[in-house]
């Protein structure tokens, strides 16, 4: 999905962005770990994991956080987010499928710029919360 071009005058408290689902497979998390650097045995050595006495390996935190990132920029707009905090519930397991959900919660103005809060979360294919958050966006009128 390409960026949205979202206006402060067609959005309203309650609005949901489109959902992005991703199957969490053990190459995004060999993928990841490249890019980033996190090596982290717990997260591509499944001898390692199990040792720690982990059922296998686990997803990287800020891979969901990224995954969440990108669906909130698709909605809102890259230059447009103010502000983007989390809080990592759950561990990711290879398999889940993770799915974004971000609801509008607040429409305001603040300053000479028009806002709006988003509530979002990914949640696995159980509906179980793995990250939730609060993002602020500043949006252009029309």
């Amino acid at each position: 999905m390409g960026e949205q071009k979202l206006f402060f005058d067609d959005v309203s408290q309650g609005d949901a962005a489109p959902e992005v689902s991703q199957d969490l497979g053990r190459t995004d998390l060999v993928m990841y770990a490249g890019a980033s650097g996190d090596f982290n045995p717990m997260h591509h050595d499944e001898v390692a994991a199990q040792a720690a006495g982990l059922p296998s390996v686990f997803g990287h935190g800020m891979f969901t956080m990224g995954l969440l990132g990108k669906a909130l920029t698709d909605f809102v707009g890259v230059g447009n987010l103010r502000l983007y905090k989390v809080r990592f519930t759950k561990q990711t397991w290879p398999g889940e499928q993770l799915t974004t959900h971000i609801t509008v919660a607040k429409k305001y103005d603040e300053g000479d710029e028009h806002r709006i809060d988003l509530e979002c979360e990914v949640v696995n294919q159980d509906g179980e919360a793995k990250v939730s958050g609060l993002a602020v966006a500043a949006l252009p009128v029309r």
